[in-house]
């Protein structure tokens, strides 16, 4: 007689340990906590073990456990992580065994290649570009210099060098002033808008200069291009295959409220800006900056994700502004928004994040 015991059954797949990185020392701290708690609530608990490793602002670790809303957006501002948010921590050692790393640090000390080469060094996979690519994103002089070094177009710009602002401030202004106005002077390494001021005539370059060296001694001047500001999100492919890019989005200003989408505008008022996904474009116009957005990632050999900012001018050509290689994940941001658009949720974009991130091996690829 056959045996009729059923099968045993197949033993429960191991979570996925993963160890979300936020806060840190640059000035979009704040931007990074609400990221986080964006990202802790989408994840699936059943698929994850998640480890939320908050740094302070003077660079401290500590293993921040407890509900994500204590990082989250709210009308009082952004959270802050501090040495009280949970148990110190030295560093990866101190977690065990991590699978993946997803680093939601963004600016300079997290998503410029740093903490990407602590990973690589310390042999643990990770989420998003890699070390070069991080850098060149970054930094907004040299992620220009290769979009035009592989023939993408860029708008015209000055880049004003520490010491070139402090031994000739003269000559400084006189290349900026060769411009054409209004332009935009802005940090050439941070994000999310900080220190970003529109400068209508040459009068405004010193204070705006000043105001962005408080940020970062290099700064970069772009003349201001006329037209639409139309992001694009871009996801790596699975098993070799070719990048992907999402309907673009476009932010819609209300500029008798903000000037322009600047950081308040972003993440502090919910009636200066909108956003819109996917933007109201002719399909034309809309394919070039899918493949432009999609060009300039693989330019700057980015792996993972990233959002591409362009501009669409008035006869339908597209100009690239930047890449951001870890876009926020606040509930706001256009990153997941176009995503979602394009048919892949939040929970889903966070998997195929993940799932890219431990297929990829760590050092030279």
């Amino acid at each position: 007689m056959a045996d009729a015991s059923p099968a045993p059954a197949d033993p429960p797949r191991p979570k996925v340990r993963v160890a979300l990185l936020f806060g840190g020392l640059s000035g979009e701290h704040g931007v990074s906590t609400a990221t986080a708690a964006g990202v802790m609530k989408a994840m699936d608990p059943a698929k994850y073990d998640v480890l939320p490793v908050g740094i302070t602002r003077d660079g401290q670790w500590v293993l921040a456990g407890g509900d994500a809303s204590r990082w989250e957006l709210t009308a009082g501002g952004l959270a802050e992580v501090t040495p009280d948010a949970g148990r110190a921590v030295t560093g990866l050692a101190d977690l065990g065994e991590v699978d993946v790393v997803f680093p939601l640090l963004h600016g300079p000390f997290g998503e410029d290649g740093t903490v990407q080469g602590m990973l690589e060094l310390a042999g643990v996979r990770y989420v998003g570009a890699g070390v070069l690519a991080s850098a060149v994103g970054m930094d907004k002089h040299y992620m220009k210099l290769v979009f035009a070094g592989h023939g993408l177009p860029v708008g015209p710009y000055v880049v004003v060098h520490p010491r070139d602002w402090e031994q000739r401030r003269d000559q400084v202004l006189s290349r900026v002033q060769e411009l054409r106005f209004p332009v935009f002077v802005k940090p050439a390494r941070a994000g999310s808008s900080l220190g970003v001021t529109r400068v209508e005539d040459p009068s405004g370059l010193p204070d705006a200069i000043e105001e962005a060296r408080y940020h970062d001694p290099k700064v970069l001047v772009e003349q201001g291009l006329e037209g639409r500001e139309i992001e694009c999100s871009v996801l790596g492919g699975r098993g070799g295959a070719a990048p992907r890019a999402s309907v673009p989005g476009e932010i819609v200003v209300d500029h008798d409220a903000a000037e322009f989408y600047d950081f308040d505008a972003k993440y502090l008022s919910a009636t200066q800006a909108r956003t819109e996904a996917p933007a109201d474009l002719p399909d034309d116009v809309s394919e070039r900056v899918r493949d432009l957005a999609v060009r300039a990632f693989e330019a700057i050999g980015g792996e993972g994700l990233s959002r591409v900012d362009v501009f669409v001018q008035p006869d339908g050509e597209v100009v690239l502004n930047e890449i951001n290689t870890m876009p926020g994940f606040t509930p706001i941001s256009m990153y997941p928004k176009m995503w979602e658009a394009t048919g892949l949720a939040y929970p889903e974009l966070i998997d195929e994040l993940i799932q890219l991130a431990l297929e990829r091996p760590t050092g030279l690829r």
